[in-house]
């Protein structure tokens, strides 16, 4: 993997990961690193749905969503587990 895809991809972590953040309704015990990574996994997730639909690996809107949406789903998961097991 060359070095400017990993800066495309920690940018796009960034980007989805901030929006899934804003989207879930609470406060999230989750710090800045994990909400990256949740944005990464979201987005390569997001990316393979879109290809299993059919609609390919480049950007589209519909890609784009997906990725939030499973990004979203995510932090409300992790967010609920950190939760959960803070005293």
């Amino acid at each position: 993997m060359e070095f400017s895809s990993l800066i495309g991809a920690l940018g796009v972590g960034i980007v989805i990961g901030l929006i899934a953040r804003i989207l879930v309704p609470s406060m999230q015990p989750i710090g800045c690193l994990l909400t990256i990574i949740i944005g990464i996994v979201g987005a390569v997730l997001g990316s393979a749905a879109g290809n299993a639909l059919g609609l390919g690996w480049g950007f589209n809107w519909v890609t784009f969503l997906l990725q939030i949406l499973i990004a979203t789903v995510l932090v409300a998961i992790v967010a609920a587990l950190f939760r959960k097991s803070s005293p």
